[in-house]
């Protein structure tokens, strides 16, 4: 049982091991450039026994060391939101890519997204857009409240001349999002209104202000700041490691001192004691 135990330890850190998670990281890309061979038509004439050769060997080694982390850590392996995933992921890529599941061949892709999980990095950056989710709700609702108003602004102030991007409820709020992105929103929509409306400029422009240079840019700040905070977590959890660390190690000296120091004491006094006896 005990070797069972330190066998179990032992594969888990080796599997978490530089070597080994650089070798999974390069095949990720390598899987990645094989698919993107893939859609060209002439590349599978001419290697396609070898791309799909490729592409089976990589599976082959992501099953492995899914089964060394189950191995490893048992239970556990479920409690980690990203090994969940890479256990999705490579069990898409394990279905029958034929009959009514030929779709799934087109979501092998997906295992490009694996570096998600094995690049700390990127893992940090996807953990922190996570983390700053409620509040990013809060501000799409925020946005979808103003384009509600402008919205219906917009459809009895412009619906009668304009029913093409005015019209309806829907249609205004689409037309919105396009001037929401500037995309042709001066020449295509603001220009041809202010034609029938001369002061229409007030309404695009206010729109533009609150939702192009305000509400997204909270977006954008909040990200930001949510980034900030991992990235300050993550430098208080190195400080304290290396705190603990230091410590252990004036621990260590701190014993290895006193332990030299009981054994001079043990010498001397036996020194001590052989004097008085030859006298």
């Amino acid at each position: 049982m005990a070797s069972l135990a330190a066998a179990r330890e032992r594969a888990g850190i080796w599997i978490e091991s530089p070597g080994p998670h650089g070798f999974i990281i390069g095949l990720i890309v390598l899987n990645a450039i094989t698919l993107g061979l893939e859609t060209s038509a002439t590349v599978t004439r001419l290697a396609g026994v070898w791309l799909d050769a490729i592409e089976a060997a990589v599976l082959a080694v992501f099953v492995v060391e899914i089964l060394i982390k189950l191995f490893a850590w048992g239970p556990r392996f479920f409690r980690n939101g990203w090994n969940v995933f890479d256990l999705a992921i490579v069990g898409v890529a394990l279905a029958p890519a034929s009959g009514p599941l030929s779709i799934l061949r087109s979501l092998r892709i997906l295992r490009v997204l694996r570096l998600l999980s094995t690049v700390r990095r990127l893992r940090q950056l996807v953990e922190a857009l996570i983390t700053a989710i409620p509040s990013i709700g809060w501000i799409a609702f925020l946005l979808g409240l103003v384009f509600y108003i402008f919205g219906v602004m917009g459809t009895e102030l412009f619906g009668p001349t304009f029913p093409e991007w005015f019209g309806t409820l829907g249609a205004s709020m689409y037309t919105l999002f396009q001037v929401m992105t500037l995309e042709s929103w001066s020449m295509g929509i603001a220009r041809p209104v202010m034609e029938t409306h001369p002061f229409a400029w007030l309404y695009f422009v206010s729109f533009i202000l609150v939702t192009a240079f305000t509400i997204l840019n909270l977006f954008i700040g909040i990200i930001v700041n949510t980034m900030q905070s991992a990235h300050w977590e993550e430098q208080d959890e190195r400080r304290a490691e290396t705190e603990a660390r230091a410590h252990r190690e004036r621990e260590e000296i701190l014993s290895l001192v006193r332990r030299i120091s009981a054994r001079l004491d043990r010498l001397e006094a036996e020194s001590t004691g052989a004097d008085g006896a030859t006298r």
